[in-house]
């Protein structure tokens, strides 16, 4: 067994390598950039190797900096994660040269599944069941969209060598094939050093499973069940699940069996995941295989009691697999959610900065319940505009599906991170719709039901009593410390009104807060100020805690908490609200006060978030019309299409390609 590994990556992973390591004996180094010289892993691991400047392509995908990393540590091998460096055989070969040992497949494997267009053929050389396609070289967009007319619409334009949503369009005509077919190889380039696409028959209603694989070198080679992956956004995974709620045990069989074949057929032997495309009617299509570990692997992890960085770390050491087919059980269920850096009001936009505030809920395995949160960073780190925006991922494991999606609610209520703009509430919401809840899943989710994008809804009567409940015991506890702090009518009980009006959103609800033995009791009125119902409260809650954690009527429930003028802004359930807590004099002035507006910007385009200037397609006192493309800004390795909202015309340009914006900065003006 080795002694000392590298992990030739970053955040999350980066940090999720290191416990196994560690758990197994096994020293680490980390490498890093200037943007990542005080990040999470850098810290977790026994010795650091500074390996250039922030652009991954200045240090994470300089194959020579990670060999001389190597030589200067005293690494012995090396684990790739996923995304820079993990698919290049020329990496493992390289490495291989140096004598260091690559914790992955050989590179033939690589080569021959890493590169989507030629896994495709070896699957189909291997009687596995395969999409329509082109797999041939596409020369220009034009020869792009007669490929298209042939195989019929929709198709999906995709980079050969890319992965997580990047270079990736689906296309429902022929423009949308010429101008994805563009946009697809600029962002293949820049995310992989390679524009080569290809294009192939998109299923309508297709549903995203996946095979996680594992083999060793000595020939043998089982498949750990799979993964739903079918709630994505732009192409990228967003949650996953394991088991999938689509499958029967006869079609699991039958897609680990073909998964199995096609990794033998290339003597795969590390940890692999082959990708299908699945029919509602359990139909299946091999899609492509990444010879990595996947980002959404512990929910395998978690229904199979199997480390994979540990079997992967292992069977590079030469170990024959101590498992069998036969060892392979499933228990439970597990859910994972990806919390990115962005914002889901302002269509999901990246979204970068410190992190004032950082409290994941506690890992735990409670009651059958298992709670887990994989991440690379910490309160007070920052989040930069040159990688992924993935924060952590969030991870419960139960019984049942149900179990596992309500502890996943649970723990999504109760992760506080300030500073920067978060995915959380679009995630607690859709655990609590009930088309996911059903399993009625496809790929096309998001964009089916929320159409319109992400806005905030008003909470229902039950949901809406419940926050005022929590924000009335909230004003009740501050007002307790402020008397307590500012020594009021010292030696003598303090006199004071115990009714209390909630505004929300809206809506003022009266009710009495009344202290009780461990807790409060709350009685809401009605509008003559008779009680209506009554609910008992208990927390341990504290004046400045993010999350307001305890009992509702016996049931245990978190809430997001944070303070504002006369009141707290609440969330829970995906569900955001400002709640006014006044007394009743107070209520009635509140009313009188006229609601504040804000100032438009239609004269101008803002840039939406941090980044940088791919391009602009207008030019001064050009006509454009609505739909049409202005201007392409790249951030955290996505390109991001800025289109006019109406017909106007463009008056002035402010900025220019290669240019670095801030969010809201002025692209251009029109007339």
């Amino acid at each position: 067994m080795f002694s000392k590994i590298l992990i030739a990556n970053r955040g999350e992973i980066a940090c999720r390598v290191i416990k196994t390591a560690r758990r197994m004996g096994i020293k680490t180094v980390a490498v890093f950039s200037d943007a990542d010289k005080d990040s999470l892993h850098v810290a977790m691991a026994d010795e650091a190797v500074h390996i250039g400047a922030a652009p991954a392509a200045q240090s994470y995908l300089l194959a020579e900096k990670i060999i001389e990393a190597c030589r200067q540590t005293g690494a012995e091998a090396v684990h790739p994660g996923y995304g820079f460096l993990s698919e290049r055989a020329s990496f493992a070969t390289a490495l291989k040269e140096a004598g260091i040992v690559f914790i992955g497949p050989n590179p033939g494997a690589i080569e021959a599944m890493g590169d989507k267009i030629e896994s495709k053929k070896a699957a189909a050389a291997a009687n596995v069941s395969t999409v329509p396609g082109y797999l041939g070289v596409i020369e220009d967009a034009e020869h792009a969209a007669r490929i298209a007319d042939e195989i019929g619409y929709p198709v999906m334009i995709k980079a050969s060598a890319g992965g997580g949503g990047k270079g990736m369009r689906i296309a429902y005509s022929r423009d949308e094939v010429q101008d994805g077919f563009d946009r697809a190889k600029s962002e293949a380039k820049s995310s992989f050093g390679d524009d080569r696409v290809f294009v192939e028959k998109f299923i309508v209603e297709p549903r995203h499973i996946e095979i996680q694989v594992l083999g060793d070198k000595h020939g043998n080679i089982i498949y750990l069940g799979e993964r739903e992956c079918s709630i994505q956004r732009r192409n990228q995974k967003v949650v996953e699940e394991a088991p999938s709620p689509l499958l029967d045990e006869a079609t699991r069989r039958k897609m680990g069996e073909q998964a199995v074949a096609l990794a033998r057929a290339v003597n795969y032997d590390s940890a692999g995941t082959v990708e299908f495309v699945a029919g509602q009617d359990k139909s299946f299509y091999f899609l492509e295989m990444n010879t990595r570990l996947q980002v959404e692997h512990p929910v395998t992890e978690l229904v199979t009691g199997i480390d994979l960085v540990e079997q992967m770390i292992r069977v590079a050491a030469g170990e024959t697999l101590a498992l069998t087919q036969a060892d392979v059980k499933l228990h439970g269920w597990a859910v994972e959610s990806r919390v990115y850096a962005e914002d889901p009001y302002r269509g999901f936009l990246p979204s970068i900065g410190r992190l004032t505030r950082y409290r994941p809920p506690a890992e735990a395995v409670k009651d059958g319940i298992t709670t887990r949160n994989d991440t690379g960073v910490f309160e007070g780190g920052e989040i930069s505009l040159y990688y992924d925006p993935m924060i952590a991922k969030l991870i419960t494991h139960a019984p049942t599906r149900e179990q596992a999606i309500e502890a996943q609610a649970d723990a999504l209520d109760a992760f506080a991170i300030d500073g920067i703009q978060h995915n959380i509430p679009f995630l607690a919401a859709l655990m609590s719709h009930p088309r996911w809840r059903e399993g009625r899943l496809s790929t096309g989710f998001i964009a089916e039901e929320y159409k319109d994008g992400f806005h905030p809804t008003a909470p229902s009567p039950v949901l809406a009593r419940r926050l005022a409940a929590v924000a009335a015991v909230i004003d009740n506890v501050g007002n307790a410390r402020k008397r307590g702090i500012s020594g009021q009518m010292p030696g003598q009980p303090v006199s004071f009104e115990h009714q209390r009006v909630v505004r929300l959103g809206g809506q003022s609800l009266p009710c009495e807060v009344d202290r009780a033995a461990g807790g409060f009791i709350v009685t809401f009125l009605d509008d003559a100020g008779k009680p209506q119902d009554t609910h008992e409260l208990r927390s341990g809650w504290q004046p400045g805690e993010p999350v307001w954690s305890g009992v509702f009527d016996d049931e245990a429930i978190a809430v997001q908490v944070r303070p504002r003028l006369n009141g707290v802004a609440l969330a829970h359930r995906g569900i955001a609200v400002d709640a006014n807590v006044y007394t009743n004099r107070e209520a009635e002035l509140a009313l009188l006060m006229p609601e504040k507006t804000e100032a438009g910007s239609g004269k101008q385009l803002l840039c939406p978030m941090p980044g940088l200037v791919v391009s602009i397609a207008v030019s001064e006192g050009q006509e454009v019309k609505a739909g049409e493309a202005l201007a392409v800004v790249e951030a955290m390795k996505m390109e991001n299409v800025l289109r006019a909202e109406r017909d106007a015309t463009v008056a002035r340009i402010l900025t220019k390609a290669g240019d670095s914006l801030a969010v809201d900065a002025v692209i251009l003006e029109f007339a």
